[in-house]
Formats: C-alpha cells, structure tokens, sequence
C-alpha cells in the first residue's frame, strides 16, 4: 500500500507519522510519500521526524519530495492537507470582515470563503493528477474547510473515491464517551449536519438514548462538555451543536470577543508558527540535537492547544499536559484518516462520521449534497447512515450554507465576479449585499494573485 500525504510540510506531519507507525503493520503500508511545495519547510518537518521513523522503526519506504507527479503516482490513498498563502493568508482571511463588524474565522463565513477560493484552484489540479497518475486511489481530504472542497472534488470535479474528515465529531464522541465512563465505541452518536456546522441527535449507550439524561445532568453541572454553550440552551436545543455553531448561535458576543481582543486566532499563532520554524532552522544550522527540535514543536502545541478558542469565545486558557495534548491532536488529525484506510483497504467495518454525498441520509438535503454523518465502512465501501428528517431550524440552516457553498464552488472555477459576490452575500453571517462587495473587493485586494481572477 502506498500512502500519499499532499501538504506534507505542515505542521500536522509528525503527528500523522506516530500514528502511521502505531498501525503500519494492520495496514500493510509500503510506501509513503510526502510532498509539500515548501522546500524549506518540508526539510525541517523531515529533520523533525526522521528520528520517530528510526525510533519506530519504519518498515516502509519513505519518499520526501516537492514533485506532486511522483508523489502522487501509483497511490492508494491521497491525503490532502495544505494552505494556500499559509499563515499569512489566514491572517487576512480573519482581519478583513472584522472590519465591517462580521465574524473573522478560519473556516466560518467570509474567512472560509477566501480560504476556498485559493484552495479550489489547486486541489483540483491535485485531482487530475490522481484521475491520470493513480486512477484506483482514493482522495481524503481534510484541507479546510473540508465540506466545500469535498464539494468541489466530488461535484465539480467528479471524482467519486474521495471523503472529507474533521477531527470535530470524533472529539465530541471521545468527550461524551468520558463523561458517560464508557469506550467510544460503546457509543453511537446520531449526528448531522455540513463540516463545521452539525448536531448529535442522539446518543445510544447500553441499548438506549441516554442524550435526554445527559442533557439533565449538564444542567445540574452547569458546563457542557467543554463546548461553549449554557446549559439552559442545550436543554431548550434538545441536541449538542458542534463548537463551530457558537459562530452562528453566539455570533454577535464572538465578534465583539474578537474586537476587544485586538487580534483573531490567526494573528495569536501566526508568531507561533513563525517561532516554531525559527527554533527548528536554529537547531539544525547549529547541530543541535533531536530533543531540542521535539520540545520546540512540543512548546509550539502546547501555546497553540491551551489558547483554542479563547480569543472567540473570550475565556481563560485551558489547561493540560503538552503530552497529552500531542496524544488527542495524533488521533483527531491523523486518528480519522488511518481508520477510513483501514476499513476501505479491507479491515474490520467501522462507522466513522464523514463528509460524503447525502444519497437520502438526510431528508430535504439534495442527493450529491456533501453533508456530515456517520457512514459505514468496508472494503471500498461507503454508506451514509440514514438520519430522516430534522428540525425545521436545522435544515434551513443547512440548505442556506450549502447553497453558499455550491456558488463559491462555481464562482471559483468560473471566475465569475457576480457569482462570488452572490455566494458570499448569502451567508447567513454576512448581514446584506452591500458589506459582502466590501469583504470581497478588499479580499481580492488583499490576497492579490492568491485568488482566481475574478471579473
């Protein structure tokens, strides 16, 4: 089996080669290539790494290249995870709706529309190469936001054999299994909705809904299970919203969050990130030892995992061991993708929540829709679990975002001005047409060649 991890150069990269590793042998891997078009960059996460793959050791070829083609051909499995413009575009993804009073976040509303915008572009060149240089292979996409280019790759571009993952769901099933003492997989979660914006319906332990329970006892505690809600909403909700949705139920308190912060997520781990690679560069010229570069990348994940949402939703960093960080970031990151391989290339079935085409599981979402829902897994095999009907409230949500991102898809590869401007003016965070002309001529301001040529 060959693996192929686009976008290699990313800090990802060791955490998805621990658990490579851990399960080389179940998956029969032989061969695994990791590309990025960061030279430099991909360098220093090869010299960070190098000594986890002796140390594990790896009984696979590894292959370190900028050359997509020779990465890519002859692949089982294609990893997609990369940023266009990289930090510095995300910069500005977040920093230009803020200026009009609109949410500036990486994957939510206008920052995940900018951030579509240059990555379609590439990641369906990526797709050609895989139709031409490994046409059984199968694309798994966690490029963000992952639901609008699964979108692009499987509706635009018509490849079929993709799948879109997120780390959210899983975390959600790890966080509710906890607080029940139980296994995760001694728990079924009903879940629905697009990435970054669904719901758990229901949560089947021992044979019975226990999520009515759940919600009583998170109203006696007075938290919800780290989520950024009241427990008083949760009880009236009658299901657990995904942490993205406090975006959209608490979106006037993040932006002022923001505000008053004086700076959004981007700008707090951008000096993280440029540090990291700073010490990381330092050590090598310098001969510094293995230990130094794996605390550096340590030290970077702990400021980058003790700050998750603090700015937005304007709480108290966490608190947590950097080991135990790096060991939950392993298995959302790479813990997702590795189980998918697994049940696809013929392991045990299993039944994962994906971004995959509706085909029916939620009721009022067209068929190709790509939506968020558990699938059964197995031997090349996927199956969106049927979910029926949902509230009113939920669908409408749903359909209104996903329109948007149908156009952002087509605005992209048509080059259409007035189709982008129409996709982001229908974003529900976006508040008339008028403030969406604004984001997006300063977008195409901003980002300049970073975004198709739109006319």
């Amino acid at each position: 089996m060959k693996i192929t991890i686009i976008g290699a150069g990313g800090v990802r990269t060791p955490l998805v080669l621990k658990s490579i590793l851990a399960r080389q042998e179940r998956l029969g891997l032989t061969e695994l290539a990791l590309m990025d078009v960061d030279a430099e960059h991909l360098e220093l996460i090869r010299a960070l790494s190098s000594p986890l793959l002796e140390a594990g050791p790896a009984a696979f070829r590894t292959l370190w290249t900028t050359d997509a083609c020779e990465a890519i051909r002859d692949a089982d499995y294609v990893l997609t995870t990369f940023r266009v413009g990289g930090i510095a575009s995300r910069v500005v993804d977040e920093q230009v709706p803020l200026r009009y009073g609109v949410l500036g976040q990486e994957t939510t509303g206008p920052g995940g529309f900018a951030m579509a915008l240059r990555t379609i572009p590439p990641i369906l060149e990526y797709v050609e190469q895989v139709r031409a240089l490994a046409p059984n292979a199968w694309i798994i996409n966690f490029t963000n936001p992952v639901g609008l280019v699964t979108e692009a790759i499987i509706n635009r571009a018509g490849f079929e054999r993709a799948i879109g993952i997120c780390d959210n769901p899983p975390t959600m099933h790890r966080a509710i299994a906890r607080f029940l003492n139980a296994q995760p997989d001694e728990v079924f979660l009903e879940y629905f909705g697009l990435n970054h914006l669904g719901w758990v319906r229901a949560v089947h332990y021992q044979g019975r809904d226990v999520l009515p329970t759940l919600i009583a006892e998170i109203k006696n505690l007075g938290e919800v299970l780290d989520l950024p809600f009241d427990p008083g909403f949760i009880e009236a909700l009658g299901m657990l919203p995904n942490e993205y949705l406090y975006f959209y139920y608490r979106n006037r308190e993040a932006v002022e969050h923001i505000l008053r912060a004086g700076q959004s997520r981007a700008q707090q781990i951008a000096p993280l990130v440029q540090r990291l690679f700073e010490k990381l560069q330092r050590i090598r010229q310098a001969g510094g030892s293995v230990a130094e570069m794996e605390a550096a990348y340590r030290e970077y994940h702990h400021g980058r995992d003790v700050t998750y949402m603090s700015i937005e939703t304007g709480s108290k960093v966490h608190d947590a061991s950097p080991e135990a960080e790096l060991g939950q970031a392993a298995e959302g990151y790479a813990g997702v993708a590795l189980d998918v391989i697994g049940c696809l290339s013929g392991g045990e079935a299993g039944i994962l929540v994906l971004n995959v085409p509706n085909q029916g599981a939620i009721v009022g979402m067209e068929e190709q829709d790509i939506v968020e829902v558990p699938c059964c897994l197995a031997r090349g095999l996927v199956w969106p679990v049927a979910i029926g009907s949902i509230p009113d409230h939920a669908l409408g949500l749903m359909k209104q975002v996903k329109e948007y991102e149908r156009l952002t898809v087509e605005a992209t590869v048509t080059g259409s001005y007035g189709t982008a401007l129409k996709a982001l003016a229908l974003h529900p965070l976006v508040p008339d047409y008028a403030v969406a002309r604004q984001i997006l001529d300063d977008y195409i301001e901003q980002h300049g060649d970073l975004l198709p040529r739109l006319s």
